[in-house]
């Protein structure tokens, strides 16, 4: 059973080395960056490809992955799919495609071929398919007969050998997976249902899978010429307000790692639709941020979704001879880097000597974390660059200011030519949590005030006896508390909310 998938050169200096060189002489100031932001930003993978920007489902948008600070003999995986989430885009909300495998991968050995995945497969269920609302009444719990379409997963662990499947495993099964978030009046305490769907398996494995806030942060008018040359507009977090739907997993870290000798990892989430012939091919696939985003060209964004990273070779030259310096010089006229990059080669194909690269490293795209390193009390936002070795490159945590670390590098921070470059966005909208899965509680779609008079115990009542009878699209059913009360008209299957004042409705 094969897999359901569809560089080299060395740097001047070891990239270690070139590190604290750096910090050693100063070159990379900890504190904030400076206000010349030409910015590669962009999201991740927020819309970054032709094909799979028609199909937001199967689209991955970010991985993260970091030795979990509360429990540090864990390592945390999170993997996000379906970009700008309008928290208010109902009455089809949120969720994942039951037509998907949606897979973390992981590589142990550094060859550049998955040994485990981690496989999540959703089922969706509808309680009554005559009204059109996602919840009939306020939300309590993830059973609460009120939501009326809920997701459950499965979740299975692939053991491979030279990328064919040679044990499977059911790690968990029929979980709950948290709801979109509609608002105040459906779901009051939204916390309460995020957290009753952590689950804790019986092999020591915990997951979540649900609506969370988008963690990326970063100025997106990037696309409008490198903010065409004008860095005034620089500093606004695009993605503030958006949600995405999130999968985390917290595993045990002698469970995911070759060896106590070997503890670096390689992993990268991707997601295999079912096509016509019954098969999954795969649409998507991200581990370092920014990479299909802004490294590869429109010719190969839809062809690298589709790759594993065993063939990454075909990919080099984008690294080598990257497009971005190019367009910073044009624009801004900072001198480009000489080519060919072999340093982004090492830090973004290889990983960082003496750090998270592997011994006999295959160079190819992946997000590389060395699960022996500690997690640090107070975590640097510039990671690696600025000392904080827990940090981006090695591996992702959800603080870490990839774009402002990415662009710094692009721009020859390793070869001579420090800089203090950034989009000038540091940090995320909404504070992350202190546990797993570590996540922002997501925007609600409903934050204005609620209808003066009105109670959601109301809503409840009104909304419970309405919706559930009302299956005879001759039926006319007023429910009513009384003069100046909320009550529900149901004709058929549509729902009209009113109020009486004075003997009249207003709708």
């Amino acid at each position: 059973m094969t897999t359901p998938t569809s560089r080299s050169g060395a740097g001047r200096r070891s990239i270690a080395s070139l590190i604290c060189a750096s910090l050693a002489a100063g070159g990379l100031a900890a504190a904030g960056v400076t206000v010349l932001q030409p910015g590669a930003a962009s999201a991740s993978s927020h819309r970054e490809a032709p094909l799979i920007s028609g199909e937001p489902q199967f689209d991955n948008t970010d991985v993260y992955a970091f030795v979990s600070p509360d429990k540090p003999d864990t390592t945390t995986v999170i993997a996000n799919w379906i970009p700008f989430e309008e928290p208010a885009g109902g009455p089809n909300f949120f969720t994942f495609s039951e037509d998907a495998e949606y897979d973390i991968r992981v590589d142990q050995d550094g060859d550049a071929q998955e040994d485990l995945i981690f496989r999540y497969t959703f089922k969706t269920k509808t309680k009554n398919d005559r009204t059109f609302l996602y919840n009939t009444g306020v939300v309590e719990s993830l059973d609460d007969p009120d939501l009326n379409i809920t997701q459950t997963y499965d979740i299975d662990l692939i053991k491979l050998k030279n990328r064919r499947a040679v044990s499977k495993t059911k790690l968990a099964d029929d979980v709950w997976v948290a709801p979109s978030n509609v608002g105040k009046a459906s779901m009051p305490d939204f916390k309460k249902l995020r957290d009753e769907a952590v689950y804790k398996t019986a092999s020591g494995v915990t997951t979540y899978a649900g609506q969370a806030d988008d963690p990326f942060f970063l100025d997106l008018r990037v696309f409008d010429l490198l903010y065409g040359g004008d860095l005034s507009e620089v500093g606004r977090d695009t993605l503030k307000g958006y949600n995405v739907n999130s999968i985390a997993l917290q595993i045990p870290s002698e469970a995911l790692v070759q060896s106590k000798d070997q503890p670096i990892v390689g992993i990268w989430s991707t997601t295999q639709r079912e096509g016509a012939d019954g098969q999954y091919h795969q649409v998507s696939r991200l581990g370092m941020p920014l990479v299909n985003e802004v490294v590869n060209p429109i010719g190969d964004k839809d062809k690298f979704n589709a790759s594993s990273p065993v063939d990454d070779a075909q990919f080099l030259k984008n690294v080598t001879e990257p497009e971005l310096p190019k367009l910073i010089e044009a624009i801004y006229k900072i001198p480009a880097p000489k080519e060919p990059r072999n340093d982004l080669v090492d830090v973004f194909l290889k990983g960082v000597e003496g750090l998270n690269q592997p011994p006999h490293v295959t160079p190819s795209e992946q997000l590389r974390l060395n699960t022996s390193i500690e997690p640090t009390k107070k975590p640097k936002r510039l990671g690696v660059l600025d000392g904080d070795n827990q940090g981006f490159p090695n591996g992702r945590r959800l603080t870490d200011d990839v774009i402002d670390i990415a662009l710094q590098v692009v721009e020859g921070e390793l070869v001579d030519a420090p800089n203090d470059l950034g989009d000038a966005v540091d940090k995320n909208d909404k504070k992350f949590g202190k546990s797993f899965p570590y996540v922002g509680l997501p925007t609600a779609g409903s934050r204005g005030k609620t209808v003066k008079g009105n109670t959601t115990n109301n809503v409840r009542s009104a909304l419970g006896g309405g919706v559930e009878s009302g299956t005879d699209d001759t039926t006319l059913i007023a429910a009513s508390a009384g003069a100046g009360a909320a009550g529900v008209l149901l004709i058929g299957s549509g729902l009209l909310w009113w109020r009486r004042r004075n003997d009249r409705a207003y709708y």
